[in-house]
């Protein structure tokens, strides 16, 4: 039983190894590619519409509120990077209906992969929309003690992020193995279609902690007025 898709080698040459978390996660990208190039190629503004054209208005429309809910004023200016994280996430998990596949969040280099491209987004729109100073500055919000502490909750949430991931999805997949292995095969087909609600839940929650954490970065601190000096008697 294989517990990761690291464990599935395809190819091998020395210290070169071609696994199935590589492969797995290049055909999930490339089914976004060609599925978003496929559905926009022909697009209208009329209203007879194709189905995938619906649906895909459907899905960017739900992602964009999602973002301005979590507060973000610009939800288009993000919908690019956040949108493409839980798309990601959730087409692996919706691919586990194919035999032999193998969702490659079930590895933690995939996992950490995607929390490191958080890790470097955060900066990035933090920086854009406060500015390198005040950006910089806000590490040391309340006070310069607080440095050390800003930038080590800044990796451990990157580390939380990677781990809660690798192991939901780990953990699915693990249930699903044993039970193949002790049950008739009409109960771990009920745990396969969990396992789906499952992997969208966690694309959701990965997508959401994300938009959370570049909300907090561009939040812009505005200085609170001063007190009106009181008159004197």
């Amino acid at each position: 039983m294989r517990l990761s898709p690291d464990e599935m080698i395809f190819w091998e040459y020395g210290f070169l190894k071609l696994n199935a978390t590589i492969v797995f996660t290049w055909g999930v990208m490339l089914v976004l590619a060609l599925g978003s190039k496929l559905i926009t190629r022909r697009l209208s503004m009329e209203l007879e519409r194709s189905r995938w054209q619906n649906l895909l208005e459907i899905v960017v429309t739900a992602i964009e509120k999602q973002i301005e809910e979590v507060g973000l004023s610009q939800p288009r200016k993000y919908l690019g990077f956040l949108g493409t994280l839980f798309l990601f996430v959730a087409t692996a998990a919706l691919c586990t209906v194919i035999p032999g596949y193998q969702p490659p969040t079930g590895s933690l280099s995939t996992t950490a992969a995607l929390a490191l491209c958080v890790f470097v987004a955060v900066p990035l729109f933090g920086m854009e929309q406060q500015g390198l100073g005040a950006y910089l500055a806000s590490y040391t919000k309340p006070t310069f003690i607080m440095l050390p502490f800003n930038i080590i909750s800044e990796i451990s949430r990157t580390l939380a992020l990677a781990i809660r991931l690798f192991g939901n999805m780990m953990s699915g997949a693990m249930i699903i193995g044993i039970l193949l292995s002790i049950t008739p095969f009409i109960f771990p087909i009920v745990m396969t279609v969990l396992g789906l609600l499952t992997g969208m839940v966690q694309a959701y929650i990965f997508f959401i902690l994300a938009t959370v954490y570049i909300a907090a970065a561009t939040r812009v601190r505005t200085p609170e007025p001063e007190p009106d000096a009181e008159p004197n008697p």
